[in-house]
């Protein structure tokens, strides 16, 4: 496999995990003297003559950060013969690049450790970055046991790093309801309804010493409200699930309210019964009871 056209910004682990993944084999040259592995960190990737994929990498060496001494005489250049000069020259730079090689053969399994090193540790922390994972339980750290283990909650929570953009919308929230309660077989409808309205701690005075002629300032006024309306179908709709239903029911209304909602809105969900009441009598739906019902 010959690798081209990839992306400028790709770190050399996670090609290296996805080689590996592949069960595909590969070899490493480390030809750079910068220590940037955002922006070109792959320089390229040739073809050996094997077939094998050759990364060449824009990192340098552990024998890069090394006292220079430790492997070439400091004075090398220096006291050069001047009518010789350049020929000294060439051979003492010659010399010290087959000096390079050879410590650069000689590093190049631990620079590889290294790299592998790294490339395991990305693989770990992966499971915490992906889809926004690190975002979520920095959004969520407020969220107890019982809350996270909400079968609503936790749909919801992917949608915790829109909230800046859901918070205000009603599009968005309806659409969020209806998603997280699709996944659950659940129906809601969106009804708006006029509804009398209190308001409890009024910002203006309710009395006034001035004739107020036609006009009237009161706490109670008339507003369209939007509800909710949650069609639950049990078969057995009073059994013992249903106020843990409801239970659940209240503690996502809360967690919608926390992180979707304005400070002073509230949610309310008015929960419907889509089947109609059995009767024995009725001269509207008539219910024909089976030849064998004990009376």
């Amino acid at each position: 496999m010959f690798l081209q056209n990839l992306p400028s910004d790709l770190r050399a682990e996670i090609l290296m995990a996805y080689l590996l993944g592949g069960s595909q084999g590969f070899k490493v040259v480390q030809k750079g003297l910068h220590k940037r592995n955002v922006y070109k960190d792959i320089l390229d990737v040739v073809e050996d003559t094997d077939g094998t994929p050759l990364l060449d990498l824009g990192r340098s060496s552990l024998y890069n950060g090394l006292p220079e001494y430790m492997f070439h005489p400091i004075d090398r250049f220096n006291n050069l013969p001047q009518y010789e000069e350049k020929e000294r020259f060439a051979q003492e730079l010659e010399q010290q690049q087959k000096e390079k090689e050879r410590a650069g053969r000689y590093f190049s399994p631990i620079d590889v450790g290294l790299m592998l090193l790294r490339m395991e540790t990305t693989e770990l922390i992966r499971p915490f970055t992906d889809a926004n994972q690190l975002l979520f339980d920095i959004l969520a750290d407020r969220l107890n046991d019982e809350q996270r283990a909400n079968r609503f909650i936790r749909q919801a929570i992917p949608f915790l790093p829109c909230c800046k953009l859901i918070r205000g919308n009603r599009t968005l929230l309806t659409l969020l309801l209806r998603k997280v309660f699709l996944e659950e077989g659940l129906r809601i409808d969106v009804r708006e309804r006029e509804t009398e309205c209190k308001d409890d701690l009024p910002r203006y005075d309710d009395r006034l010493d001035v004739a107020l002629d036609d006009s009237f300032v009161g706490n109670v006024y008339d507003e369209m409200v939007r509800t909710y309306e949650l069609h639950y179908w049990n078969n057995e709709a009073c059994d013992e699930h249903f106020l843990s239903f409801v239970a659940d029911l209240e503690m996502f209304r809360q967690f919608i309210e926390d992180y979707f909602l304005a400070v002073e809105e509230v949610l309310r969900f008015d929960i419907t019964n889509d089947e109609p009441t059995l009767r024995l009598t009725d001269d509207m739906v008539f219910n024909y009871l089976d030849y064998n019902t004990n009376i």
